[in-house]
């Protein structure tokens, strides 16, 4: 089900963006896009993968050892790409007011495996204002290339979040930038015994982040960057006594990224991304810190660490025809692991694919699609490759109504 409180938030927020900047003069000027699409998808993993993540490729979601999830992957068949809208653009004293309320039926967190409601988008914007769960700055949307595979490159960063934004600059040529709801994960590895279960997670300030994009005919270059502040309090106390685990490192990241026409049937899409501590806004990353030996300090020989992590993506997207169109590219998540994280902690994701997609009648597409996923651990050696193949069946639908019409 959808989480109450984001919800809540979210249209609390498109509400009062509405009401502190001026009411329309007429509701019925207010232009109404409801739209969506049914999509069903069936393939098969020649690895076991972990089983709440059966339909997607994500390296992180492999085995960290052999037979860890089975001896061989399983054939399954879904419909939680699903997915329902509600655009509406109002006109007010101030300017255009825009909404946008969207959700599907991929469950994650504690729906992970299931077909279930989540939340995509509650996000309103008026001017060069905008409240609400929408893509970060630090992303770009543009990057995700045109697959059946729902995840997406795992080096892409890639996260919806709650934010407050301000855009300076609109249109092909863009900037904005935001203050977002802040989290974050850690791995005390090797050093749980020692470091205890009273470690709290803090987060005292809001993460900042930033974009600027330049719009040229031949595409365009974004440059975004992500600074946060990641606490932890030791509110217990680890044996022996006199031990403080309490902490908090700087997150950070810098992402590039383009779109290159090459021709008019085709684009390249692009991102290098690096940073520490950001791990949370990649599309398919571990934890943001990482337990780290610190033997000249007797009272705190454990401290943490925001743990390097580079992303790349590099993916072609070619129309064939008007009714045929492809997809081809790679994509790679490199960390550098602190030395007390454990042997069979993810250090390395790497995820290719392919694909033939059809479109014979409007509103309707049908393809099939061949992925590749690596992963290797940190120090074990551990290393596996899981192959995917994907049939799927997309069926969108979309009408447009009001605006005095």
């Amino acid at each position: 089900m959808i989480k109450a409180s984001r919800l809540v938030v979210g249209l609390l927020l498109v509400v009062l963006l509405g009401t502190l900047c001026g009411a329309p003069a007429r509701a019925e000027d207010t232009q109404w896009d409801v739209y969506g699409f049914v999509m069903t998808d069936a393939g098969k993993n020649r690895e076991a993968v972990d089983p709440n993540w059966f339909d997607v490729q994500r390296p992180t979601k492999l085995p960290a050892f052999a037979n860890e999830f089975g001896k061989e992957g399983d054939a399954f068949f879904s419909v939680r790409q699903t997915r329902f809208g509600v655009k509406t653009t109002t006109p007010t004293a101030a300017g255009n007011l825009k909404t946008i309320f969207e959700w599907e039926m991929f469950g994650v967190g504690v729906d992970a495996g299931q077909t279930t409601i989540r939340l995509r988008h509650a996000y309103g914007e008026l001017g060069n204002w905008g409240v609400g769960q929408y893509w970060s700055p630090f992303m770009d949307i543009d990057v995700f290339p045109n697959t059946l595979e729902y995840w997406g490159p795992n080096g892409m960063a890639f996260f919806r979040n709650v934010q407050f934004r301000y855009m300076p600059i609109q249109g092909d040529t863009r900037a904005t930038i935001a203050i977002e709801r802040p989290g974050a994960s850690g791995d005390q590895g090797v050093a749980s015994q020692l470091v205890g279960g009273g470690i709290v997670p803090r987060f005292p300030v809001p993460d900042l982040s930033a974009e600027y994009r330049m719009g040229q005919h031949w595409g365009y270059v974004e440059l975004a960057g992500i600074l946060r502040r990641i606490s932890w309090d030791d509110l217990n106390g680890a044996p022996p006594p006199g031990l403080d685990f309490s902490g908090n490192v700087t997150g950070w990241g810098l992402n590039l990224s383009s779109n290159l026409k090459a021709g008019p049937n085709t684009v390249l899409r692009l991102q290098l991304l690096h940073g520490e501590g950001c791990e949370n806004y990649l599309n398919d990353a571990p934890v943001d810190v990482g337990a780290k030996s610190n033997p000249s300090n007797p009272s705190k020989p454990v401290i943490g660490e925001a743990l390097p992590v580079w992303g790349t993506v590099a993916f072609l997207d070619h129309n064939w025809s008007d009714k045929m169109s492809s997809s081809i590219g790679y994509s790679r998540v490199d960390i550098d692991n602190s030395d007390l994280q454990a042997p069979d902690a993810f250090r390395d994701g790497q995820y290719a694919l392919g694909n033939v997609l059809f479109m014979p009648v409007p509103n309707f597409m049908y393809g099939v699609e061949f992925g590749w996923t690596h992963r290797e651990n940190n120090k074990d050696r551990f290393k596996i490759d899981n192959y995917h193949i994907q049939v799927s069946a997309k069926y969108n639908f979309a009408t447009h109504f009001g605006g005095g019409q």
